[in-house]
């Protein structure tokens, strides 16, 4: 394993620590701060809003600098943002430290997938998309209960704190371990927009936001489903979700292996094994036993999606996958705001704790549906020998022809 792929793992890792553990300290944040728990939530809203916004806009902004110095960029963004989040003063200056910190995610994970695509041979590039994935699973499994331990036990801002320490070890790496890798040349910004034409990658991007979508119509509904449907006391909550988190770093890694040898049957596999899983979730939630079981299948079977998703994107993107594979990261953002208003809305409606389920169920056999059409399309595209509609055309080495 090369390792400035872990260098791109480590810097995950902050970000994925930074972007969950909020959800652990809203109590603490909103009585520090003086404000409900509902604003306090903007907290996260509108770092979910960042990321959407973020990674078109800092990698578009970042067409004319090599790979390597946006990535230290973007971990320099990221630091500042968490810094100006733990020493604010108000709500409102907190608020803006996340989204300055949130702008930094998606281009991170975008252009990184591009870097540790290209760190290894043609046949373990979506083993190496995984491998810095690892960074934002583990910190579900370690990052986020440890922090919210440590901003429990000794205040919030320390939890920030040490998230920006963990931003600059991320830069040190970054600038150490990850090799100059400019741009290929010719490639300028009007040719990653080009990337957007192609049905392949807007349908991949589209399988993104329902796939993860699915997963997260549960998850985010899952304390006051454990907690009222399951049994479990409050203070269970933390471990269902480290389980969740230690499901969701198998399942990258397997996603990540198969996806390598068989990229497709991987899709279909996980997304439809997605889909029934989280339906019958409506029926293990009533068991202690069964639901954990099922928590932890879905951050499996749901992480396993993403180094195929995000390599499909890569692939179709050809030789202007940068902007592209950071927008898809945009969009599993979006899945995660989409479904979480649809499952609040059926809660609301009177459907029961459980009836997300039944939205991710179904938000996941629709990206299914999107996967069986996007290979129709690579199979009627072999038979002509065409190309599909708007792709960019790419010589052998993957670069533009003119």
């Amino acid at each position: 394993m090369p390792l400035a792929l872990l260098a791109l793992a480590i810097g995950a890792f902050g970000i994925g620590t930074t972007e969950f553990v909020i959800m652990g300290l809203l109590p603490e944040v909103a009585q520090d701060f003086g404000v409900s728990i509902p604003t306090a939530g903007y907290s996260v809203t509108g770092y979910a809003l960042g990321v959407v916004l973020g990674a078109p806009l800092m990698t578009a902004l970042g067409t004319r600098v090599s790979r390597k110095r946006m990535l230290m960029l973007l971990m320099g963004l990221f630091i500042a943002g968490n810094l100006l989040s733990a020493l604010a003063p108000v709500f409102g200056v907190m608020l803006i430290g996340r989204v300055v910190a949130s702008l930094a995610h998606g281009a991170f994970f975008g252009i990184g997938s591009v870097v540790a695509a290209d760190l290894v041979a043609p046949d373990k590039k979506a083993g190496a998309i995984a491998m810095m994935f690892t960074g934002l699973t583990v910190a579900n499994v370690v990052g986020v209960p440890l922090g919210t331990f440590v901003g429990q036990a000794a205040g919030w801002r320390v939890t920030f704190g040490i998230v920006a320490a963990l931003g600059v070890v991320g830069l040190l790496g970054v600038a150490r371990l990850v090799p100059e890798m400019p741009k290929p040349e010719g490639v300028r910004l009007r040719h990653e927009l080009a990337a957007f034409k192609n049905v392949q990658v807007l349908l991949a991007m589209a399988m993104t936001v329902l796939g993860f979508g699915g997963v997260f119509a549960a998850i985010t509904y899952i304390a006051p489903m454990m907690i009222h449907v399951a049994g479990f006391a409050d203070g269970s909550v933390t471990w269902l979700l480290v389980l969740f988190g230690l499901g969701m770093v198998g399942g990258n890694l397997i996603g990540g292996k198969y996806a390598d040898r068989a990229l497709m049957p991987m899709l279909y596999v996980s997304l439809g094994a997605l889909a029934v899983v989280l339906a019958l979730f409506t029926l293990t939630a009533h068991d202690k036993i069964l639901a954990a079981v099922t928590i932890a299948l879905i951050g499996a079977l749901g992480f396993a999606t993403v180094p195929p998703l995000q390599k499909r994107v890569l692939d179709q993107a050809h030789g202007a996958p940068t902007l592209a594979s950071a927008v898809n990261i945009g969009a599993f953002n979006l899945g995660n705001a989409l479904s979480a208003w649809l499952g609040g809305l059926v809660i609301a409606a009177g459907l029961g704790y459980t009836a997300p389920n039944w939205v991710g169920a179904a938000l996941a056999a629709a990206a299914l549906v999107l996967a069986f059409l996007s290979a129709a399309l690579d199979r009627r595209a072999a038979r002509t020998g065409a190309v599909v509609a708007g792709s960019v055309p790419a010589d052998q080495h993957g670069a533009l022809i003119p």
